[in-house]
């Protein structure tokens, strides 16, 4: 969730790219091996780049120190690392989605292990505590977003709707009156496996519920969550308002798409599509989620993950290699690229404080009462799977939500319960 943004084809593995000059202080030469998230819609915009161009600069203050780096689709890369760790031949560090599976295993470096004080005191408290696992920090937020609802104005005035919806009711009134004007899709609702368990998240929040309770145990059958869903199924996709593919076998990125070619009425969306929906010329806005009865309560945010495996016993130039990237520069270089919120309190005053980021700080904003996925816990990245193979088929004709969030609910306790 990871942030899970837009994801390509996988991209290759990166070349070990040769170290200059200065001093690591290890004593001999050590390859750190990092595998890591494609953010980019293209290869023209790939994360590639700029993990080659970081790793250039950091190569060159410290000699000794080399770093080859794997760049994949957010389809592939948790799948990827998962299968290097069960193989033995776990990197140093991944930047993925989730890290709480790993920590229980004893696998993940502690994070005041590897970074300095000032690097670990910078992260925004709210962030870095959603790394923990028994209220230890493994995982280290690399990015963060927060979800809106994104519209198309220039289809929202061709059919007479003066105002972004601000709850369910209106949300859907808008859908028939753009879908009336001849909008291919009013309403555009990714339940695909790509990312899908973001879009139901952003949903049950909506509805009143979500995926955990106060109390960290989870609620993926309460009855709220089971309204949103027989909602969704019978007033949205029953009534033809989310356009002519099913949501079940509908991508994030394929609706984000879309929306950039004009074909989308409105979507939930994150700040990396600003980018996209700009660079096709789309006229849009956001405004706070939709919610039951009125504006959400909150909205999802979401933060992927850095975490360092013990296996190569690289501690002290993970260590490094992490301070450098958690720069203010360095931070702010890639946010800048996708348009995306950083997780260092430094660089979030710097956006704040500097109007070329304003149109950001809608989501910064939303991002102080945002609800984040529920990463602490061991289960997680399986829950996630089971939401990704089932959770399109409630909103199906005949679908019942009951049904399938009760079996996710039965087999999400039953991971819990059999720990790490």
């Amino acid at each position: 969730m990871g942030l899970t943004t837009a994801g390509v084809a996988a991209v290759a593995a990166a070349p070990g790219l040769t170290a200059c000059s200065g001093g690591s202080g290890s004593g001999g030469d050590v390859t750190l091996k990092v595998v890591a998230a494609d953010y980019g819609d293209s290869t023209d915009n790939s994360s590639r780049k700029y993990w080659d161009k970081l790793i250039r600069a950091f190569e060159a203050k410290h000699r000794g120190i080399t770093v080859e780096v794997e760049v994949h689709s957010w389809t592939d890369v948790d799948r990827r690392v998962a299968e290097m760790v069960k193989s033995g031949k776990a990197p140093d560090i991944a930047q993925i989605g989730a890290y709480a599976d790993f920590a229980a295993q004893g696998r993940l470096y502690r994070a005041d292990e590897m970074l300095s004080i000032p690097t670990q005191a910078g992260f925004i408290t709210s962030i870095a505590h959603a790394g923990e696992v028994g209220r230890v920090q493994y995982g280290v937020p690399f990015v963060a977003s927060a979800r809106l609802l994104f519209y198309n104005v220039k289809l929202f005035d061709q059919a007479g709707i003066s105002s972004a919806p601000t709850s369910w009711d209106e949300l859907k009134e808008a859908a028939v009156r753009l879908k009336a004007s001849g909008v291919k899709i009013p309403y555009g609702l990714p339940l695909g496996p790509e990312e899908c368990q973001a879009e139901t998240m952003m949903w049950m929040l909506s509805g009143g519920g979500g995926y955990t309770d106060a109390n960290g145990g989870y609620t993926i059958d309460s009855s709220e969550n089971i309204e949103t869903f027989e909602w969704l199924r019978d007033e949205l996709v029953g009534a033809g308002l989310t356009g002519p593919a099913s949501p079940a076998r509908t991508n994030r990125q394929d609706t984000f798409d879309a929306f950039a070619r004009g074909e989308v009425g409105m979507l939930n969306g994150h700040p990396t599509l600003m980018q996209q929906a700009s660079g096709h010329g789309i006229s849009y806005d956001t405004a706070p989620l939709p919610g039951r009865r009125g504006k959400a309560q909150s909205t999802m945010g979401v933060a992927d993950w850095v975490m360092a495996f013990k296996q190569n016993g690289h501690r002290e130039e993970i260590g490094t290699f992490l301070d450098f990237l958690y720069s203010e520069k360095n931070v702010l270089d890639f946010v800048k690229e996708y348009d995306l919120l950083p997780v260092t309190t430094s660089a979030e005053q710097s956006m704040l404080d500097d109007r070329d980021y304003k149109r950001l700080w809608k989501f910064l904003d939303e991002l102080e009462s945002a609800e984040f996925y529920p990463a602490d816990k061991t289960s997680w990245a399986e829950v996630s799977k089971l939401i990704k193979e089932k959770i399109g088929s409630t909103v199906t004709k005949g679908g019942d939500p009951a049904s399938v969030l009760g079996q996710i609910q039965r087999e999400a306790d039953a991971m819990e319960n059999a720990g790490p």
